[in-house]
């Protein structure tokens, strides 16, 4: 699929962190104005979604690219409460929530979660996370207090040198997500103390449905002037739509209209790394605030798609300025009072597929908490190049050496 709708794949920042200011809808009963608390949040994870959004992008030009900020936003939030002194304030800058202290942040995703998975009754939108710690490490008590107070989040120690472990966080991540995504951890290695997961789920209906009749091969038009065909949807509808210099873009939305997705479609010629590029809170604010109020009536064609995407974090936030916190110098004391431990990676998964009927999406963000070996057994993991020598111990003759570049080529 070309990269003319990687906007497509801000899909939770749009549906999720705009509720409070969406461009259409009815008010109904299940509507409440934010909080201050709560719209310092939503701004601080607009923020947050378009500079992730920004710096992936750097590295995925070309690539289809689906994320949920809202997801990793979450998972980090859970762990922020094991941070303390400079490793707290460069996660909390990086999730752009200073200002806020911890209490607020934490009240306000509380209350933020319980609005959104209730805002829309014809919308399925579901939020769980989990904190899975090695067995008989310690975990400070108001860590897990806070956690299950305020994320609502199960919280299980584990035998993690037991395979099943790996079983039953996968169990859980897949059952959170549906069934969409399966895997999340393939083994722990022997460092690892801890895993702090959020799963999303969503499920949306279109408020106007495509016909699946109308749908019809078509081709596709990619960036480097080739083409491929795809089942292009269609249909005349009343949309939000808005259109400029630079992009078409229209509003779709869901059920009753709480939720939506926007997307951006850029004019011929306009590049669209460059577009993503200048995205800030600001511009964004315009041009969602450029939707006019009335709908037009306009001819849609979507392409069907579906995006599988996995990605790794650890050097996008630590290029965003949360570099401590992958450093064995983290100050992680409020998750154990003896510290030693940090970060080792952050890991996102996503889904999403869209069709005529509406749109399925799922993410599942883990932070994988590690401790220095020293004090335990050591871990030695032999994935990538090594040499290695055969020889006789009594005399130390060397028999044999070798050096493997790669263990499949013979």
């Amino acid at each position: 699929m070309n990269n003319k709708y990687i906007f497509i794949y801000l899909l939770f920042a749009l549906i999720i962190s705009h509720c409070g200011e969406h461009i259409a809808g009815p008010e109904t009963s299940e509507t409440r104005e934010l909080t201050i608390a709560e719209k310092h949040l939503v701004d601080s994870g607009n923020a947050f979604s378009l500079k992730l959004f920004r710096e992936l992008n750097t590295v995925e030009i070309g690539e289809n690219m689906f994320i949920s900020p809202l997801s990793v936003s979450y998972a980090l939030g859970m762990t922020l409460n094991g941070a303390a002194g400079t490793t707290y304030d460069a996660m909390a800058k990086t999730l752009e929530l200073q200002g806020m202290s911890i209490e607020e942040i934490n009240k306000s995703y509380q209350s933020l979660m319980k609005l959104l998975t209730t805002l829309d009754p014809k919308v399925i939108f579901e939020i769980a996370n989990s904190i899975w710690y090695r067995e008989g490490f310690h975990v400070e008590q108001e860590f897990i207090d806070i956690n299950k107070e305020y994320f609502d989040a199960l919280v299980s120690a584990l035998n993690f040198d037991d395979p099943k472990s790996v079983d039953i966080i996968n169990n859980w991540a897949s059952e959170k997500t549906h069934g969409l995504i399966e895997e999340v951890i393939e083994e722990i290695d022997g460092a690892t103390i801890m895993f702090l997961i959020n799963a999303l789920y969503f499920k949306g209906t279109w408020l106007y449905e495509f016909d699946p009749d109308k749908t019809k091969p078509v081709p596709f038009y990619l960036a480097d002037g080739s083409q491929t065909d795809v089942q292009m949807m269609s249909q005349l509808s009343e949309y939000h739509y808005y259109a400029n210099e630079q992009f078409q873009a229209i509003d779709l939305p869901y059920g009753d209209e709480k939720f939506s997705m926007t997307l951006f479609l850029p004019r011929p010629g306009i590049n669209i790394d460059g577009l993503i590029s200048q995205i800030n809170n600001q511009l964004w604010s315009s041009w969602i605030n450029g939707f006019p109020k009335e709908k037009l009536k306009v001819n849609l064609y979507m392409p069907r798609f579906t995006v599988e995407y996995e990605k790794k974090l650890k050097d996008v936030l630590t290029s965003l300025g949360m570099g401590i916190a992958f450093d064995a110098s983290a100050d992680f004391t409020n998750i154990n009072k003896h510290g030693g431990i940090w970060i080792d990676d952050v890991t996102h998964f996503t889904y999403v597929n869209v069709d005529e009927e509406g749109t399925e999406a799922a993410a599942v963000t883990v932070v994988e908490i590690i401790r220095s070996t020293s004090g335990g057994p050591p871990v030695m993991r032999i994935d990538r190049p090594f040499f290695f020598v055969i020889r006789e111990n009594h005399t130390d003759t060397i028999l044999f050496m070798g050096k493997v570049m790669n263990p499949n080529e013979q």
